[in-house]
């Protein structure tokens, strides 16, 4: 077979992945009947049915199957040999995709991100902000940054890059109409703002006499981003537990203050994730390496806190 059946072959793919001609036609740029021709020379040169056609839908025969899982590989070959040699070069190139959570993207990501486009003009970065975890294998994603998810996938590199340290606030509003607690017994007096996930109270975590406890109570404002309870906090209607890289601004001009700082709070691991490979992309090496340059021993969020 020679170099110029690869493009069959790459059709193909895209067709079965899509699953179908007309949208395997707009991501490639050609017209429906280009790839549906494409496919019939590959079927006619290999002298089988590959795909069985609907006016609706396809579906693989069995022939199709087998071929199809082959060429997954050999691609997925070819890709890891040229993720080799731009290795070697040391430059790279390409889309990457970043998976970040909400708050701690947007503030202290960003501009690391912006950074490494300056600093690598043949790359583009494409950035999904969501809280939850999500697939990188099934997704496609390059790199992830996850709070205090635990590793389970074993085809995932973890690497923690920093910690997430929680801070118990309230506005000086708020402070003025209600005494500041002086323990952790003194929270059940005063309105409570919690993060709620998979419907649930997020209970607060401190440790008393080298002992941990957990604190939560009935709640007339609960909230699923912490960007909403920060706001919420600012505006007197309680205290709020937040983390630092959120409020650091606030907590350094005064329109937060921090409450209980006796008190030892539990870190919680920030971690990049990336999928494990032989060869390690120069894009994705080469923004960790940024990432973890940037923040540092200390992250920016923390210091002269």
């Amino acid at each position: 077979m020679g170099l110029s059946n690869f493009g069959e072959i790459a059709t193909f793919i895209a067709a079965v992945n899509a699953g179908s001609f007309s949208e395997a036609a707009q991501q490639l740029g050609v017209t429906r009947s280009g790839v549906g021709k494409s496919i019939a020379r590959l079927e006619e040169r290999l002298n089988v049915r590959l795909i069985n056609r609907t006016p609706r839908s396809l579906s693989l025969t069995d022939d199709g199957d087998a071929f199809f899982k082959r060429c997954v590989q050999l691609m997925g070959d070819l890709e890891a040999a040229e993720l080799a040699m731009a290795e070697r070069s040391g430059a790279p190139h390409g889309r990457l995709k970043i998976s970040l959570p909400l708050a701690l993207g947007h503030a202290h990501v960003l501009p690391v991100i912006d950074h490494f486009l300056a600093q690598w003009p043949n790359v583009s970065v494409e950035v999904s902000f969501t809280d939850l975890c999500v697939d990188l294998i099934e997704d496609g994603v390059d790199v992830a940054l996850r709070i205090g998810a635990q590793l389970q996938d074993s085809d995932l590199i973890s690497r923690t890059v920093a910690q997430q340290r929680m801070v118990l606030c309230a506005s000086p509003s708020y402070l003025k109409k209600n005494a500041a607690p002086s323990s952790i017994h003194d929270l059940k007096n005063h309105q409570c703002l919690f993060y709620v996930s998979g419907g649930k109270f997020q209970p607060w975590s401190f440790y008393d006499d080298e002992l941990e406890v957990e604190f939560t109570s009935a709640s007339r404002l609960a909230m699923n981003s912490t960007e909403a309870l920060r706001m919420s906090t600012l505006d007197g209607a309680g205290i709020g537990n937040l983390p630092s890289y959120l409020i650091e601004d606030d907590l350094r001009s005064g329109r937060l203050l921090a409450l209980l700082p006796d008190y030892k709070r539990t870190r919680i691991p920030i971690r990049v994730l990336y999928p494990t490979r032989q060869h390690l992309s120069p894009k994705v090496r080469l923004f960790i390496d940024l990432l973890v340059a940037e923040w540092g021993d200390v992250p920016p969020w923390e210091r002269d806190l």
